[in-house]
Order: structure tokens, then sequence, then C-alpha cells
């Protein structure tokens, strides 16, 4: 062992001292410099420029729950898969990521921080996500259990002790929430070097997830206090905000705690439908109204969004009309919620009730990067009126009856499907994001694309493959269902861009990708990749790993084909006119494509057979001649023939039907009428499950004495007490809504012909009850009338001429509570029976005000025109 001099090695320690003391110095002075605060007007505001912050992304689980073991199932490395979702993140113009931590899995029932795989992982995403230039916002108690969809495990943490609700209350809980707090924080991602209270990219920090506090004001404040002080105690300078959606009556309470701001959350079209919601859904978005903002602005505070989606909505158009009506609300990130997993995506099975990839829902995908748009272009509390002028605004536009989102500005052109909008400046564009044909693009395949300018006469295609939707994917999933499918296929596409001009040069120069496309004037054959399009006699100044923004130019992820069988869907006509053609349509998507469809229908003894067009993607359809079609039950197969089988359905089986040995000779029916038979709109048997309603434990099907079904919606209040909004005004009303567009669809031209709504049913509890029917149409307007139902089964009539504008009841009921019940809009179109989409059904209109207070009800048998 070496020996030193006593004074010598004083003197040594002495400098090691200072040194480490002034490197310690500097650590805490940077560690002031926490990127983002909140300034005297409640705004966030980043650190070093004073500018707003604004910020758009998405919630995203592979490090925790489902989603992890579901890759460790797979087989699949959970961190190459993040690496491929960042880099779609980036794509779509992502720059803030939120996500609940699952708590449960990386804690002990005494709130220590658990360093296990979880964390690991969890703290490689927050690395990815950095190099991509995306900030996050973390909630690092979620409360949750860790199964969800499948069973809780019994995982170490005290949630699982203890429960949400005893979280909230027992001292135990309570404190160990407080040590696991102050350990997360201070917790050093070493991926980075960064501690959570530090970390630049970490703009700010969500308390817990969603607690439904009740009880006493001073109690929750004293709860929240001691969370922030835990949080303080780090010594972190970064904005903490807590939950006020949620027991919204809290609102003093949760500020006083000292919490720099409140977080919300939006589920305009409620959650769980289990199939996917049809009519026009923009009255559900043109508000998103805050009644104790005044509260939030005394104190001060800022607001962001930590979950939204339009749950069960399988179109595009919805997306930036709420990011919208957030900027009008004075919001200034959100964050979506949840973008599935690129590996799970074909199944859906992380939230069934929601649905998001870029390369599974390539459209909805597209309306999220608009509304990244509207997020970064749109100023706070800019008013854009009222319904429905408020789909145009400022460079967007959205429309239901096309499905289109749309964002047109000087540089940038992105829309999610067919658009016939001329670019505001070709000149100075340098973005293409879309689906479908464009001014710009014509691309007949069914993925996203991108074009990117990198310089002058050379821009970056990125071409993502087909996907399709196979199966409902917002019913009851599992890894056994497939609901969407992935298909390479070579598809045609045209660009006409001055600066590329024609007969243009096209390179591949992704890994692995030899497809090399000829150009035609502006038309050439393309398959999925990443490529370089250069205008003829541009040389080359570019490499294909030269970094660009925040990716390499020949980045690129999608999964491989995932076609392994046919998969067929068609949904056939419920009802016809008869001496109508009707056109018959079906999706097929096959490993190969079908040499031939053919449809066969059977008229009494004859056969026809009709052949089945291609349309585009994999819709194929045939029309069925009015000759054909008389009243009776129009019977009709499918065949699909196929270089290797030959399919009929819906048997599914192989072969021909007039095979010997085909044994299944089922058929899809459509009933065919008589023009002037009554049209029926709501039978309760068939469709009580399609009602978009309001749970209550009192509504239920019961059969009659006639052989009927009647479903009973029994209301014992008109209004009930909200526990997370005691402060709400009373809305004295019990509404329900049900679809009707698939019931009027073969009866089209039937509709001018009728002039009585038929309601058959009864009132329940021995009394008569008033009810308001209503059509809602196209557009969101109402128009209805109240009628007064007896307590004996019969049929009420409704002269269509007798209805007049009603409210609009916003349905399905959006979460949370507080929102708009009714639609205020600036609609004045008279009635058009043409344009009707769907029937409202109001218990508490015209009812008298001694008697709301009492128990309500009717049962329902059948609804109808005639």
């Amino acid at each position: 062992m070496l020996k030193f001099d006593s004074m010598k090695t004083k003197s040594l320690i002495l400098v090691f001292v200072l040194f480490f003391s002034a490197i310690n110095f500097t650590a805490q002075n940077n560690s002031n410099k926490t990127g983002v605060y909140v300034d005297d007007s409640g705004v966030m505001r980043w650190e070093k420029t004073n500018k707003e912050v604004e910020g758009f992304g998405v919630n995203y689980t592979v490090p925790f729950a489902h989603a992890y073991r579901s890759a460790k199932k797979m087989g699949i490395n959970p961190k190459e898969a993040i690496d491929n979702d960042v880099y779609h993140f980036s794509r779509l113009g992502f720059d803030l990521y939120r996500i609940h931590v699952w708590d449960t899995q990386i804690s002990d029932t005494l709130g220590n921080l658990l360093e296990n795989e979880y964390l690991d992982t969890f703290d490689y995403l927050l690395k990815k996500l950095k190099e991509k230039n995306i900030n996050y916002v973390i909630t690092p108690i979620a409360f949750w259990g860790d199964g969800w969809p499948e069973p809780d495990g019994n995982t170490p943490g005290f949630s699982h002790k203890y429960g949400k609700g005893d979280c909230l209350t027992n001292p135990d809980a309570i404190k160990a929430q407080q040590n696991y707090l102050y350990q997360f924080l201070n917790h050093v991602n070493p991926y980075t070097g960064e501690a959570y209270k530090t970390d630049p990219n970490l703009i700010a920090f969500e308390v817990s997830n969603e607690p439904h506090h009740r009880g006493e004001a001073e109690k929750v404040t004293e709860f929240v206090k001691g969370m922030v002080d835990a949080m303080r105690k780090t010594g972190t300078k970064k904005p903490i905000f807590y939950n006020i959606s949620h027991a919204v009556h809290f609102a003093d309470a949760y500020f006083n705690a000292g919490i720099q701001g409140g977080t919300f959350q939006w589920y305009p079209t409620g959650l769980g439908y289990q199939r996917e919601l049809s009519g026009n859904l923009l009255p559900n978005v043109n508000d998103y109204n805050i009644p104790f903002d005044e509260t939030i602005k005394k104190y001060k505070a800022a607001k962001l969004v930590y979950e939204f989606d339009a749950a069960d909505v399988g179109k595009s158009y919805i997306y930036p009309v709420m990011a919208r009506s957030f900027r009008e609300a004075g919001i200034q990130i959100a964050t979506h919620f949840a973008y599935d997993p690129t590996y799970l995506a074909y199944a859906n099975t992380e939230y069934n009730t929601h649905y998001m990839n870029l390369v599974y829902t390539p459209q909805k995908a597209l309306s999220l990067m608009i509304c990244s748009e509207v997020f970064h272009k749109t100023p706070m509390y800019k008013d854009f009126g009222k319904y429905p002028e408020n789909t145009t605004f400022d460079s967007f536009n959205v429309d239901y009856q096309k499905d289109l989102a749309e964002y047109n500005s000087d540089k940038k052109f992105i829309y999610s499907n067919n658009t016939n909008s001329q670019l505001v400046n070709e000149k100075k564009l340098n973005k293409i994001a879309g689906f479908g044909n464009s001014s710009v693009v014509k691309y007949n395949g069914v993925g996203a694309y991108f074009l990117d300018k990198i310089d002058k006469g050379i821009w970056r295609l990125e071409v993502m493959p087909d996907a399709v939707w196979v199966d409902n994917p917002f019913g009851t999933n599992s890894p056994k269902k497939t609901v969407g499918v992935i298909k390479w296929e070579e598809r045609t596409m045209n660009i006409t861009l001055k600066d590329l001009d024609s007969n243009f040069n096209i390179k591949a120069i992704n890994e692995g990708n030899n497809f090399s496309p000829k150009v035609v004037g502006n038309s050439f054959s393309i398959m999925p990749g990443t490529y370089i399009l250069s205008k003829n006699g541009i040389s080359k100044k570019w490499s294909a790993s030269d970094n660009w923004k925040n990716i390499k130019l020949n980045d690129y992820f999608a999964p491989k084909t995932t076609v392994a069988k046919i998969y067929f869907k068609h949904n056939p006509i419920n009802e016809i006119s008869e001496g109508t053609p009707l056109e018959i349509s079906t999706q097929i998507v096959a490993p190969q494509s079908p040499i031939e469809v053919e449809l066969w229908v059977y008229n009494g003894y004859k056969r026809e057979v009709i052949k089945m067009e291609w349309n585009n993607g994999y819709n194929y359809s045939g029309v069925v001649p009015a000759n054909i079609i008389t009243t009776g039950y129009l019977k009709y197969q499918i065949i699909v023939k196929g270089e290797k089988e030959t399919r009929t359905y819906p048997a599914d089986k192989e072969g021909m039907p007039y095979d010997w040995d085909f044994y299944d000779r089922s058929t899809f029916e459509t009933r065919v009428v008589s023009s002037a038979n009554a049209i029926q709109l709501f039978n309760a048997k068939k469709d009580a499950e399609l009602l978009v309603k309001p749970w209550k434990n009192t509504l239920k099907l019961v059969p009659t004495e006639n052989n009927e079904d009647e479903y009973q919606l029994n209301i014992e209040k008109l209004f009930v007490v909200d526990n997370e909004n005691l402060n709400a005004a009373p809305i004295y009303d019990y509404s329900f809504k049900h679809f009707i567009l698939d019931k009027i669809k073969g009866r089209k031209l039937d509709l001018a012909s009728k002039e009585t709504i038929v309601f058959k049913g009864r009132a329940l509890n021995n009394k008569p009850c008033k009810l308001q029917i209503a059509f809602v149409m196209n557009d969101g307007a109402a128009f209805g009338k109240v009628i007064e139902i007896g307590t004996e089964i019969k049929e009420y009539k409704l002269s269509i001429k007798e209805l007049k504008p009603v409210k609009t009841v916003t349905l399905p009921r959006p979460y949370p509570s507080f929102l708009p019940y009714y639609l205020e809009h600036n609609l004045n179109v008279p009635f058009d029976i043409e344009n009707v989409e769907s029937m409202q059904f109001s218990i508490g209109p015209e009812i008298p005000k001694s008697e709301l207070d009492e128990k309500h009800g009717i049962a329902i048998i059948s609804a109808g025109l005639e």
C-alpha cells in the first residue's frame, strides 16, 4: 500500500472536495433550468425563449402491462418495437408523449422504486423520444393493476395492496406514494444520464391518473399538497399538474395545494360501444366548455389534456375539430389515447374501444398529424364561432360527408382522404402527407404516404403498405382474432410537381428495397418503401444514410404482408324496394388477388350470374338489375375464384355451389318489399343493444304476451347528482338515440312518400309518459315533437309535418360529464327527410315541473315510417 505525507493528503482531499463541490454546484444550477415554467397569466412557456409551449402527441404503453407481456409472448424485443413506433411518431409530426406509469410494477408496498425490466424499458423509450426531439409529460402514479384486458397479476406495488380508493385516504398508502414520488423523480435514466426531475425534455409532471376524490375539501388539499411537497423535496422546478376534471367541485382545493395547472381528458363519443359508431359526430366535438375556467384563471394555472379520443369511431374527419376545441379552451398541449404498438395492432387487444396506428389506421393517423399542426398554428382562446361554420378554420378543413380532414398551408399539404383542394403556394411547399388522391398525388393504394422536399428538385417519398380492416376492431378482441391486415402490393402513383417536372428519377434507398420504378410522364408503379425522387438533370447531392431533420433518409419501417388466407367481408342490405337496381359490394383480401368474383342471384328457379368489378383497394361490386328485384326475398351467393382455389360465400367453403359434394347451400338474403310498405326503423329484439344511451340498471329487454319484445327504459330519476360535478345545474332529461342509416339504405327512394312516424309501445309505472320523438339530420339539427304514451300497448302516430326544431342531445354522452349536454349551433335549414341519420327519444321535455322528480319510463316495441 502506498503511503502519503499527511499534509499532502489533506491538501489533495481539499482540492478534490472543492472540485467536486464546484461540479455539484454547476449541476444544481443547471437543474434549475427546467425548460418550462408557468407565467403570471397561467401560460406554460419555454424558459430559454419565453415562447408559449405547444405540443401534441400520444400515449403509448410498450414498457408496461399488457403491451410488454404481449411483446414477450410474441418473441418481440420491446426496445426494437419502440424504435419502430417512435420513428412513426416523428413521421407524424408528434413532439409530445404522455403515459401514466404502472407504479404497481415498479414499486413495492412502501413506495420504494424497483429497478426492473419495466423501468429499464421505460427509460429506453424516453431516450428514443429525446433523440427525435419529442418531449414528455409523465404521470408517475396510475393506480391501475397490470392486467387489462387480462386479469391483474400479483404485482409488488402499493396500488395493488391498497387500490385507488384507499390510496386517496389510507395514511400508510399516502406515505408510500410520497416516498415513491420522491424516489421516482430522483431516478437517473441510465440511457440519458438525466434524473427525471431535471430532464429538459420532461416538461411537466401530473401527480396521478384520474383520482376520484370524495369528502371534505380540506382533506383533498391536504392529500394533494403532500404529494406536491414530496415532489418539490427533490428540488425539481418543473410544473406540477393535477387532474381537475374529476370531482371538479374541488377545483379550489386542488389549487390551494400548490399545483401549477390542471389536466383534462375528452371522450366525446363515450367508451365501449363494441362496434363502430355511425352518423355525423361533429356535434359531439363542437365545444370543450370548461364551466369552472374562471377558477383556473384565478389561480393563474395552465391546462393540458392527458388523454382524448373519439372512441369507437373509424373515420378520420373528427380529430382536428377536437384539437380546435381544445385550443379555443386555452389548452396548450394534448396527447391522444392510445397509440397501438404495431405488433399488437393486428388484433387491437390493448384498448378495443380505441384504435390508432400509422400502419393499420392510416387515415386516422394522418388526422392526428393534422391535430399536431392545429396545436402549433392555432392561437390559444381563438374563437371560430359555432357549428357548422367552425368546420373550416384557418388553414384547416373537415368534411364529414367525405370523411376528410385537411391542412392546406403555404408549406404543408396533409389530407386523410381524397380531396380536390388546390395548393396554396406550390413554390413554398415542402411537405405532403396523404391517403388517396389529391391535386398533386394520385395513388390507388390504401396506405399512407409522405413526400418531403430535401432540396431543390429532390424529394423523399415514403410509402406505407395497404391496410385493411377485416373484422370489427371495436368489439371483443383477442390475440386469436385478426381485425386488421397488411398487404404489400405494387400500386400506381402519379405525382405532379413543377419542382420535379415529368420523367423524374426514382431511387429506392431503404434497406432491402430493390424495386426500380420507371416513370412515364408523371406516373409510375411503386412498392412500400423509401425513395428519392429527383428532377432530370439534378446531380446527386445526397447519400442514403444522410441525416435529415431527426431521421435518416433511408429510414423505413412497416410489417411485411400479414395476409395468409382469404378475408371476406360483406354486409347485406336488410330491405329494399321492388323494381330498383341494387348495388352489392364486398371486400376481399387474399394472398393473391382474385382472378374473378361473381355474384350468383337466384330469381325463382333461375340463376343470374353477374360479374363483380374491382373498384379500388380490395372492394368489388356488382349491380343486380331492377327487373330481378321483385317482392319477396332476394337470395344470392358470392363466388371468389383464385389461382389455387374457389370459395363460395356465405358458406365460406371451397368449391362451387353446383358441385355435387358442395353441401352448404346457404345464401345472403335481402327483403324486397313494395314501396308502399312501412319502413321499420327500430325493432326491440334486433336493435335494443344498438341503442346509444346512458347506462341504467333499470334497462332491459322483455318478451310481451303477443310474442313480441319490448325494451323497457325505466328511469328512477331524470336528474341524478353527479359526484364528479356537484355544482352542475340540473338537467331533467333522459335521451337515447338509434342510428337508422342501415335501416333506410335500401328504401331511400321511398322516404319522401312517408308521412307518419309510428311508435309502438307503452308507458311504465302505471301512468302515462311524455316522450319526445325526433329525427336528427346529417348536419346535427333535430326535429321532433312530444307525444303522450299511455299504459296500454298500442301504436302512436305522429305526423312528420308536425315536427319542429328541438334540441340535439350530444349522444353518446361525452366524458368528462361537465361538457355540454345540448348542441349549440347556427343551423337554420328546414326539415328534409332525405337527410335523416338517427332517431332521438327524450323523456323530460314538456313534463310539468311538479312531476320532474317522479319516476318515468317507457317500453318500446318498434318504430317506423308509413
